[in-house]
């Protein structure tokens, strides 16, 4: 799936971009995601986990340093993709 985004227009690359996940409250979820993104953008990553009111979800906040356009949408695919993952922002 493409996508059709205006990153290029917006950043410039390389830089460093805050993604937001959001996933089941499972204890696997930082795990998941940063084994994920370690194949997409090797780094050293400790995510911010943030429980939601009812407990349900937990976000995740994580600086991720990205090259390009193309790049930062392969996070955002890839990441989505995940089992455990609902939203990517």
């Amino acid at each position: 799936m493409a996508l059709d985004t205006h990153f290029d227009e917006l950043l410039e690359f390389p830089c460093f971009q805050t993604f937001k996940v959001m996933g089941l409250a499972d204890p696997r979820l930082p795990d998941v995601v940063i084994t994920k993104l370690q194949s997409l953008a090797p780094g050293d990553y400790s995510p911010k986990v943030k429980p939601s009111s009812k407990g349900n979800y937990h976000a995740l906040s994580l600086k991720v340093k990205v090259t390009s356009k193309q790049h930062m949408e392969s996070i955002y695919t890839e990441l989505s993709s995940l089992e455990l993952v609902k939203v990517v922002l």
